[in-house]
C-alpha cells in the first residue's frame, strides 16, 4: 500500500514545473501551445513545459520569459533535471498540442504556430538526443495533459474527442 499522497502540480502557460514521484504534472489551455514532458522512469523524476512560441529570437531580451519558447525552456528543462537526479541517456519525452486553432486562407507560416511549435520542440529534443516515446499532436482542438510520474502514461484531454493515455 502506498502511503504517499499524490499532489497535483499545475504548470501555466509559458512555465516550467518539476516533479517527483508520486506527484503529477497538469497543464491546460493547450491550443497551439505544446506540453512537453520529460522523464527519467528508473529515477522517477519529471518536468514539463508549456511551451507558446518555437523561438526566442524576435523578443526583447529584457522582456524574455525564457519558458515561453521552445528553444529556452527546454535546455532549462532538461540541465534542472539533471542537476536533480535525473540520467541524461535515461531520458525520454513525450508530447501533446501543437493545434491549428484558427482556419487561415493564407499560406503564412508565421499563422502556423502550433506546427512551428511542435518542429521547435521535436529539434531541441533531437538535439538532446532524446527520444519521443509518445505524441498527440496537430488537429484543430485544445488539450489538457496530465503526467503521472509513477505509470509514466501521459493522459491526453481533447476537447470534444475524449480522453486518452500515451
Amino acid at each position: 500500500m502506498n502511503t504517499l499522497e499524490s499532489k497535483l502540480i499545475k504548470v501555466g502557460i509559458a512555465d516550467l514545473k518539476f516533479a517527483k514521484s508520486p506527484d503529477v504534472l497538469r497543464t491546460s489551455g493547450l491550443g497551439s501551445c505544446v506540453g512537453v514532458v520529460i522523464y527519467d522512469a528508473s529515477a522517477k523524476i519529471a518536468g514539463m513545459a508549456h511551451v507558446m512560441l518555437p523561438d526566442s529570437k524576435s523578443s526583447k531580451k529584457s522582456e524574455l520569459n525564457q519558458f515561453k519558447y521552445a528553444d529556452t525552456s527546454l535546455p532549462i528543462l532538461i540541465d534542472t533535471l539533471i542537476k536533480d537526479g535525473a540520467r541524461k541517456f535515461a531520458l525520454k519525452a513525450k508530447i501533446a498540442g501543437g493545434a491549428q486553432m484558427f482556419s487561415f486562407s493564407s499560406s503564412n507560416d508565421m499563422l502556423r504556430v502550433g506546427q512551428r511549435n511542435v518542429e521547435a520542440v521535436k529539434t531541441v529534443l533531437n538535439q538532446y538526443r532524446i527520444p519521443i516515446l509518445a505524441e498527440d499532436v496537430y488537429g484543430s482542438s485544445g488539450r489538457t495533459i496530465e503526467f503521472s510520474i509513477d505509470t509514466t502514461l501521459l493522459n491526453v484531454r481533447t476537447v470534444s474527442q475524449g480522453t486518452k493515455d500515451i
